[in-house]
């Protein structure tokens, strides 16, 4: 067997060691670059490290420190209040938006467990409130986090855009934001007129603000579930977010909003993510040293209310996509990555790789990490890309974008069992099997309908 082989089934068997056992993929990355780098290529443990990914390290870390800020002082749950007081009655309009904050969230940095994790108690309370199908506010807010999640100064939109950067491939961080805005996007609307758009549409809640009668019957019981993945061990202090009800959550903000000067503090931290967006889209400055800049200033601002920011900092995560990432750098090192571009070009037609691809990335990552699998298969795509295949790569990246994250709806990945958790009034065993049909349709469907949007057209 030779050396590239074993190195691509040594990858195969990190997706299913992760998958099966509640093992952070990152350690057994690293530790699979250690044996396969000095076993298997011959290489030093310079050289091996010459692949860990700093400046992704620091990207991350950075945001996601940012973003524990905002979520530690208010600011969140103050942006979700504000939004919900303007639908003034329209219950149509509460899935809105719920996928509006979602992908707001996720656009600006947060993780999308993260950001489910925070709306989803939120939105599935509504929708027991307001007799909206929890079905649909669910998916919506999967949905939302997704199609914000490849803003420029988003995590996925940071890992793609540096990763296609790294491989000198033509880049542009706007059509795959909005190829997966778009799609998101276009789905949400197919399943809210599916599942009782049109009915809720013609509701209002009653003058006082109160929800309209609703009978609605309970089954199985509610709380917080085990989540199968390895990206869903990544957030502890999420999952207990996820895990309070809707209006502890919100108990626990009035007092917040009490303290004083808080209101300033939260406008800061709004003006702060502005900032990013501005100094890091316009004026192209690092993403990872602005984003720990502009944590420090709001930290010196508030440093007692700051003491769990850094440890809310998603370090598994972290370590899962850097692990991967110094992976595939000894694979790119062993040759491997050519070769596996060259085999995958060489075995059939260049259009049939990318859907093959695609199918690999959504059918993955629909069990396991989706930072894992873009850090993964957008570089072994890369050397047929670089060809004269007739490939658009802007294109290709965009469809293995989308593919590799819409399946998150799916209940084995930690968003769909993030929603199957705090559903509320559900039969859950019901509740479930949906869920696994919808995300295995997604699976199948989603691939094929990018592939010809992105790649084909």
């Amino acid at each position: 067997m030779s050396s590239h082989w074993i190195s691509i089934y040594t990858l195969v068997g990190m997706f299913v060691l992760a998958t099966v056992l509640p093992i952070n993929m990152g350690v057994i990355a690293f530790v699979g670059a250690f044996l396969v780098g000095t076993l298997v290529a011959g290489m030093n443990t310079k050289a091996i490290m010459g692949g860990f990914p700093a400046d992704l390290f620091l990207t991350l870390v950075g945001i996601t420190y940012l973003f524990a800020l905002a979520q530690n002082n208010g600011t969140i749950d103050w942006l979700v209040r504000l939004a919900v007081r303007a639908v003034r009655g329209r219950i149509a309009a509460i899935p809105w938006i719920m996928f509006l904050i979602a992908a707001l969230l996720t656009a600006v940095g947060a993780v999308s467990p993260a950001a489910v994790a925070i709306i989803a108690p939120i939105a599935l309370g509504f929708a027991a409130k307001y007799g909206i199908n929890p079905l649909l506010m669910g998916l919506m807010v999967v949905h939302g986090a997704q199609g914000g999640g490849f803003s420029p100064i988003s995590i996925y939109g940071g890992i793609t855009n540096k990763i296609v950067a790294k491989a000198g491939l033509p880049l542009n961080e706007v059509a795959t934001m909005l190829a997966s805005l778009g799609v998101n996007l276009s789905v949400s609307l197919l399943l809210f007129f599916l599942m009782g758009g049109m009915k809720l549409l013609r509701q209002r809640a009653n003058a006082d603000g109160s929800a309209p009668v609703v009978q609605r019957v309970s089954h199985g019981q509610s709380g917080a579930q085990v989540y199968g993945d390895a990206e869903g061990e990544s957030f502890p202090e999420e999952r207990r977010i996820a895990a309070r009800a809707e209006n502890s959550l919100m108990e626990s903000s009035r007092a917040e909003a009490a303290q004083p000067g808080s209101h300033a503090y939260r406008i800061a931290t709004v003006a702060g993510l502005l900032a990013l967006a501005v100094l890091t889209l316009f004026f192209k400055q690092d993403i990872g040293f602005v984003s720990i800049s502009i944590g420090l200033v709001l930290t010196l601002m508030a440093p007692n209310l700051q003491k769990r920011a850094l440890g809310q900092v998603s370090w598994p995560e972290i370590m899962l996509i850097v692990g991967v990432s110094t992976y595939v750098g000894v694979m790119d090192k062993m040759g491997t990555i050519d070769f596996v571009g060259h085999s995958v070009a060489g075995l059939t037609s260049p259009m049939i790789a990318a859907l093959l691809l695609c199918f690999v990335g959504a059918v993955v990552s629909a069990f396991a990490s989706s930072t894992a699998v873009l850090g993964s298969l957008i570089p072994l795509a890369v050397p047929f890309l670089q060809g004269d295949t007739g490939v658009s790569a802007i294109g290709f990246i965009a469809a293995m974008a989308v593919s590799s994250t819409i399946v998150d709806v799916s209940p084995f990945s930690t968003n769909g069992a993030l929603v199957l958790a705090n559903a509320k009034g559900v039969d859950r065993d019901v509740f479930f099997r949906q869920l696994m049909v919808y995300g295995a349709i997604v699976t199948l469907v989603a691939p094929v309908v990018v592939w010809l949007l992105f790649v084909v057209l």
